[in-house]
């Protein structure tokens, strides 16, 4: 909770399409985002915690997971077939920009809740069991506020 406050930070992410995304456009509703990639063992572990925990938010947090992956769409894309992950969108940051605006040598994953203002709320770095009766705790942080 050493960042608590701080501004999601001004980066732009894609998805497979093409569409782009500025995070610090997003407000009205609290943000939880994930960095990942393909080759991270935790991380392929919590996608499907994280997908069946958006799946139950439904609107009200948006789950955005982020691959860091430098290959991008051509590693997410059958990633997310193989897994199917119903839930998650498939932003890209292969310039790995936001894992810089969050202090560069971070590992993965990355977990950052924001709340409706964009402000930081908490981070979690490392694999994090999204199931537990914990996670839906910290969530509703962003979300009682």
């Amino acid at each position: 909770r050493s960042f608590a406050g701080e501004a999601i930070p001004a980066v732009a992410l894609t998805d497979p399409s093409g569409a782009r995304l500025d995070l610090a456009s997003l407000g009205g509703k609290p943000v939880l985002v994930n960095l990942w990639a393909t080759w991270c063992v935790p991380c392929v572990t919590e996608m499907p915690l994280l997908d069946e925990l958006a799946g139950e938010l439904g609107d009200s947090v948006e789950v955005l997971t982020v691959s860091e992956d430098i290959q991008g769409a051509e590693k997410v894309v059958p990633f997310f077939e193989q897994q199917k992950l119903a839930n998650l969108p498939q932003w890209m940051d292969p310039e790995n920009a936001l894992a810089v605006a969050y202090g560069g040598g971070t590992g993965l994953p990355l977990t950052v809740l924001y709340d409706a203002e964009g402000k930081e709320v908490w981070r979690v770095l490392g694999g994090y069991d999204w199931s537990s009766a914990e996670a839906r705790e910290l969530v509703a942080e962003a979300t009682a506020t």
